[in-house]
C-alpha cells in the first residue's frame, strides 16, 4: 500500500509542479504587483484607487460586462434551440455535426477576426456582394463597431454552448416523452413542464461559462479594434505591453478585479443553480 502511494505521488508530481509554476506563482505575482507603486518597490493602494476613481476604467468594466452578458444571452438562447435540433438528427449525422461544432468552438482569436474581416469587413466578400445587388450594408453595419464586435463574440460563444448543452439533452429520456404523450401532454407542454426544468440548472451553468469566456476574450477584440474599443482585457494588454508606456502594476490590479468579477459571477450562478435544483426537487 505504501509503495502504491509513493508511486501515485511520483506520477502526479509533474502535474502539481505545472500547476504551481504556471498558475499559482503567476497568480501570486500578479496580486503582489497590484499592490506596488509604478516601477515596483513600495506597497500601496494607489493602483486600485486610480481604477475606482478613473471613469475610463469604469467604462472598460461596463463595456466588458455588457458585451459578455449580451453575447452569452444570445448564444445560450440560440444554443438551446440548435442543440435540440441536433438531437433530432440520426446518430451518425449528430456525431459529424458535433465534430464540426468542436472545431468551430476552438476557432477564435486572430484567425477568427481575420475570417470576419474577409467576409464582413469594409471590403469584405458579403459587403461587396450586397453592394452589387444594390444594398449598401456599410451604411447600417460596421464590423469594427459595437454590433460587429458583439457578432464576433456570439460566433465563438454559440459552438461552445452547443457542446456543453448536448449531453444535457441526451439526459432527457425518451421514456419521459412517451409517458407524457400517453397522458395526453403535447410536446410543447412536455418541454415546458418537464424538459426545460430538468435542463435549467445546466443552462444556467453554461451561461456562466459563456460569460467568463467572453469576459476574458482578448485576441479577437484586439485584432478587430486594436485599442480603439475600451474593454478590460484590451486595457490590461495595453498597460502590460505599453502602448505609450508600460504600467504592469496597474494592469495587475485590473486583472485582479477582473478575476474577482468572474468569481462573483460564478458564485452567483452556483447559488442560482442550487436554488433551482432545490425548487425542482
Amino acid at each position: 500500500m505504501k509503495r502504491f502511494t509513493s508511486m501515485l505521488f511520483l506520477t502526479t508530481m509533474p502535474f502539481f509542479l505545472l500547476v504551481i509554476l504556471f498558475l499559482i506563482v503567476p497568480l501570486l505575482s500578479m496580486i503582489n504587483g497590484s499592490f506596488q507603486t509604478d516601477g515596483g518597490g513600495a506597497y500601496t493602494l494607489n493602483q486600485y484607487r486610480e481604477i475606482f476613481t478613473n471613469p475610463y476604467y469604469w467604462q472598460a468594466f461596463q463595456n466588458s460586462v455588457l458585451i459578455s452578458f449580451l453575447s452569452s444571452l444570445v448564444g445560450i438562447v440560440a444554443a438551446v434551440f440548435a442543440t435540440y435540433a441536433i438531437t433530432r438528427f440520426p446518430d451518425r449525422l449528430q456525431q459529424r455535426i458535433l465534430v464540426i461544432t468542436n472545431l468551430t468552438s476552438n476557432f477564435a482569436g486572430i484567425p477568427l477576426a481575420f475570417a470576419f474581416i474577409v467576409m464582413l469587413g469594409n471590403s469584405g466578400l458579403f459587403i461587396l456582394l450586397a453592394r452589387k445587388l444594390g444594398l449598401d450594408l456599410s451604411q447600417s453595419f460596421s464590423l469594427y463597431s459595437w454590433s460587429g464586435l458583439t457578432l464576433v463574440y456570439i460566433y465563438f460563444q454559440l459552438p461552445l454552448a452547443v457542446m456543453l448543452l448536448f449531453p444535457l439533452y441526451r439526459g432527457v429520456q425518451k421514456q419521459w416523452m412517451e409517458a407524457a404523450e400517453l397522458l395526453g401532454a403535447s410536446p410543447l407542454k412536455f418541454w415546458l413542464k418537464i424538459g426545460l426544468p430538468v435542463l435549467l440548472p445546466g443552462i444556467a451553468g453554461t451561461f456562466s461559462i459563456l460569460f467568463a469566456n467572453a469576459m476574458g476574450a482578448y485576441a479577437s477584440a484586439y485584432a478587430l479594434t486594436t485599442s480603439n474599443y475600451n474593454l478590460v482585457p484590451i486595457r490590461i494588454g495595453a498597460l502590460v505591453s505599453g502602448d505609450i508606456f508600460a504600467r504592469p502594476e496597474l494592469g495587475s490590479a485590473l486583472a485582479v478585479l477582473l478575476g474577482l468579477t468572474l468569481a462573483i459571477a460564478l458564485t452567483l450562478n452556483e447559488w442560482l443553480t442550487r436554488r433551482i435544483r432545490r425548487d425542482l426537487s
